[in-house]
């Protein structure tokens, strides 16, 4: 039987497709796996490429199946696409994908550490937060608008607003008060919450090389150096994978 040199892996939550391929782009196998089953096979497969989409879980498994021996490639899935040659379904998928990665030219993107994929995560929690609090103020703003009170565009201005829902002595009416007050206390939580972030964000930034060297551009603070340390993608070099055939084998 001829020795797969590329494997082509279509993640999902259960059920996975691998497709390998020899150097020549031949397939060698095709074949559904569970997800415990996945580990398992790749172990038993002779050191090769396995390469899969970058998506969610796929530096999770690349970092995994690294650890077997095998060179991993992750590829962004718009590259993927082209060489889907049928109905998408995860079988053609997984070819596509095995494919994609024997392409001499194909760019790819690092597989990241647990370290970067936890710093990553401090930057996805604070727009979750930033934009709950945005939804806030735009509600907040709305409901006293009814009764002529506006401020200003910005989240700064909101609290002369928020100052006329605690005065006692405006124009709102009190069954309207209780529930802006529901949502101005929801607010200030946002706000405390956001500000424990930052703060985290500027201690990391502090104690990070890369981002004080990245500081040190006009213009880019704690914030966004720490962002690009965390969350901007790593190519790969353009290189051709070691277990491709060479040019004039092809």
């Amino acid at each position: 039987m001829t020795e797969v040199s590329t494997i082509g892996l279509d993640l999902a939550k259960n059920v996975f497709q691998a497709h390998g391929a020899d150097a020549a782009g031949v397939p060698v196998f095709r074949k559904r796996l569970r997800r415990d089953q996945v580990l398992a096979f790749l172990a038993a497969q002779p050191p090769c490429l396995v390469a899969m989409e970058a998506c969610p879980g796929a530096h999770h498994w690349g970092r995994e199946i690294g650890k077997l021996g095998h060179e991993v490639r992750l590829i962004a899935p718009a590259y993927v696409k082209p060489f889907v040659k049928r109905q998408k379904n995860n079988a053609a998928d997984a070819e596509a994908i095995c494919e994609a990665a024997q392409r001499p030219t194909m760019r790819f993107v690092a597989v990241k550490s647990d370290a970067k994929q936890a710093s990553a995560v401090i930057f996805r929690t604070r727009d979750v937060l930033v934009g709950r609090r945005t939804q806030l103020i735009n509600a907040i703003r709305s409901h006293v608008a009814e009764y002529g009170l506006i401020a200003p565009q910005g989240p700064f201005h909101v609290e002369r607003l928020i100052a006329q829902v605690e005065d006692p002595a405006s124009d709102i009416p009190q069954a309207a008060r209780s529930c802006l007050s529901v949502l101005v206390s929801a607010l200030r939580h946002l706000q405390e919450q956001t500000a424990a972030l930052d703060a985290e964000i500027a201690a990391r930034a502090k104690a990070d090389e890369t981002v004080r060297r990245l500081m040190s551009v006009p213009g880019i603070g704690p914030l966004i150096a720490t962002a690009i340390e965390a969350l901007a993608p790593l190519r790969q070099p353009r290189v051709r994978p070691a277990y491709a055939v060479t040019a004039g084998a092809r």
